[in-house]
């Protein structure tokens, strides 16, 4: 017996994380939806909705879970307050380059582990994105020593922003539309967000002229298409397949978009003044002992947090030996 097809004409509404228009965080979320309409010959016509256009973004989890929406555009970093472990499947401070990622979560058991955690909140994700490095933030003024962290108050994301508190920095959460009226009162003193092209999209530059790489915190950042799970058990094999399919592409063609985007947005952020810098050998080593110190209390406070870094750090130690062997450094 043929298996049924999906419902004719079915449609998803897809809740964002990130404005559609903002670069890669919001295109390539944009481009899945239209992607996997395309594949199924519309029989899933996807809509995107722009934050907050059904549900705010960071209640996504929630809306995808319960099936107020049949899906969602975010990265799993989001949720560290639900499921600390799905920080470890979308960046991790002094972390892997996109190709290492990639092969932990696909061959390498990092796949498994992302559907055992969404499992028991109703939620089947899809990593459907991977993008290039970020920078390392934007600061009023210069950081030329590991002391001036402190007493910073900045916008830092995910794991990365429990480094920066061990810095001695007080750190929010801030969406992106908040960053940039943020900084420009006062109410924080740096803020890390993305890349460089996704950050002079944003127009940091115009209120804070200090821009430090290397993006230690985020050298590869994951995006994830979350679906409903019952909704996606509802679907017939050929089209969990299509969909699927449409993520892999993603990732690819996201990956190869974010490097070529990078060099023409920093030629433009230092034609407007922004001085671009790197931080010293002394700052990267203090950043990386306080991850590590990070890394043990996550573990140690959460299960699942131990047996995902466990995964990961074993893959790492195993894969060290091709990548020093088979790559210029």
């Amino acid at each position: 017996m043929a298996a049924p097809a999906a419902q004719a004409q079915e449609t998803w509404n897809m809740q964002s994380t990130y404005p559609g228009s903002l670069t890669q965080l919001g295109t390539l979320g944009v481009r899945t939806a239209e992607h996997i309409t395309r594949i199924t010959d519309g029989a899933i016509t996807v809509e995107f909705h722009e934050p907050g256009g059904i549900v705010p973004a960071l209640e996504v989890f929630d809306a995808v879970g319960t099936g107020a929406v049949e899906a969602g555009w975010s990265t799993p970093g989001f949720w560290a307050g639900r499921v600390p472990a799905l920080q470890l499947l979308a960046s991790v401070p002094f972390g892997p380059q996109a190709g290492e990622y990639l092969a932990w979560v696909k061959f390498g058991g990092g796949r498994e582990l992302f559907d055992e955690l969404w499992e028991p909140h109703n939620v089947k994700s899809i990593h459907c994105a991977i993008i290039a490095p970020e920078a390392a933030g934007w600061f009023r003024q210069p950081i030329e020593t590991v002391e001036d962290f402190e007493g910073l108050t900045m916008r830092f994301f995910g794991l990365g922003a429990l480094v920066m508190e061990k810095m001695g920095v007080s750190t929010q959460l801030l969406a992106p539309g908040d960053i940039f009226p943020a900084l420009e009162l006062g109410a924080i003193d740096g803020a890390e967000f993305s890349m460089p092209a996704i950050d002079l999209n944003l127009g940091f530059y115009q209120v804070a002229q200090h821009y430090y790489f290397p993006g230690w915190h985020q050298q590869s950042t994951l995006l994830d298409l979350m679906i409903n799970l019952d909704v996606w058990e509802s679907l017939d094999e050929s089209t969990q397949f299509k969909i699927e399919t449409v993520c892999n592409a993603n990732i690819a063609y996201g990956l190869a978009e974010g490097e070529a985007l990078q060099y023409g947005a920093i030629a433009e952020l230092e034609e407007r003044g922004v001085t671009i810098h790197t931080f010293s050998d002394e700052i990267l080593e203090a950043l990386e002992a306080a991850w590590l110190e990070v890394a043990d209390e996550q573990a140690a406070a959460d299960p699942d947090f131990a047996r995902v870094y466990e995964s990961y750090s074993a893959f790492r130690e195993n894969y060290s030996r091709w990548g020093e062997l088979g790559y210029l450094r």
